[in-house]
């Protein structure tokens, strides 16, 4: 049985008339890194905010850890979160942040913040003022601030945002390693959709305030298996050739007069022959492999429609 470290049920949040979050109901595996996926003003950041406890819902349930939080009224602190931005003090070093920060939650360690920083790669910053880090500095500082009080659940709003490409992978160990080590959840929302795609075991997709679909890595390399593409001008009568003369029978019909064959396609100019000696005009013929940034922009035109 699945363990379920989130749940929620018909959760909403309102803004005035404007719905932010709208009776999404979701599911989020322990011990999982799951990929909130959308477009800006889907209501990504608002989502997590209400799993954070930064905002409360309109109406709706929330489960965490299975629990609701009226019955822990410390249930968040088991949760460790950042969002928007880390609330550094750009005066103080990356030690003293810690400091701080540890100080108010009342966990204050020398060992324990020695270890985040060295988590963290932020080890030998030394004296180091935050406000001359990085950006990738400061995202990893942030991070090492949301571990703070050892959090089995870790909220994190597009942390590769303005990283360079070294930033992005340190950060990708990061998170494979604070799963692979601790057993941590990791709830990550990134407009970088190849690389979540690197780093995520399970995916959601949010729009327009709704989860429209959610997905494992397993699944979404089921449905983006390698296809060989043609493009034809007649995607009904190739059909019939293909299924009548190729023995095609796993196949799928696209926009524009494209078919992507999942079978029986080894041999493309036996397929080529058979369409060109029914007439049919044969205008591009291609391996393909859809990634999830294909996935997600061809589900959304198919939404929108």
């Amino acid at each position: 049985m699945k363990e379920w470290i989130v749940e929620t049920n018909a959760l909403t949040k309102k803004f005035r008339s404007f719905t932010a979050v709208d009776q999404v109901s979701f599911h989020m595996k322990k011990g999982s890194i799951t990929g909130l996926i959308g477009p800006n003003g889907a209501g990504k950041s608002t989502m997590m905010k209400l799993m954070s406890g930064m905002l409360h819902a309109t109406e709706g349930e929330l489960k965490l850890f299975g629990k609701h939080p009226k019955e822990d009224p410390f249930i968040f602190r088991r949760v460790g979160t950042l969002i928007e931005n880390a609330g550094l003090y750009p005066a103080l070093t990356a030690y003293d942040n810690l400091k701080m920060k540890a100080l108010m939650l009342g966990c204050c360690n020398h060992e324990l913040i020695m270890n985040l920083l060295k988590l963290c790669s932020l080890s030998t910053t030394g004296k180091k003022k935050a406000g001359n880090f990085s950006m990738g500095m400061k995202q990893r500082l942030g991070i090492a601030m949301a571990l703070l009080g050892d959090p089995e659940l870790l909220i994190l709003d597009e942390p590769t945002n303005g990283l360079d490409p070294q930033g992005i992978c340190d950060m990708r160990d990061l998170l494979k390693r604070l799963q692979e080590e601790r057993g941590m959840s990791i709830l990550i929302s990134s407009h970088m959709l190849a690389e979540l795609d690197k780093v995520a075991t399970d995916f959601a997709v949010i729009r327009s305030g709704k989860i429209v679909e959610q997905f494992t890595k397993d699944e979404l390399l089921e449905r983006c298996r390698d296809c060989f593409q043609l493009k034809v001008d007649d995607v009904k009568k190739a059909s019939v050739i293909l299924e009548e003369k190729c023995f095609v029978e796993t196949y799928e019909v696209l926009p524009k007069g494209i078919l992507r064959l999942y079978d029986h396609y080894e041999d493309p100019s036996h397929i080529a022959k058979y369409l060109v000696m029914n007439n049919i005009a044969l205008y591009g013929m291609e391996d393909h492999h859809q990634d999830l940034e294909a996935y997600f922009l061809k589900e959304g035109e198919a939404h929108v429609e």
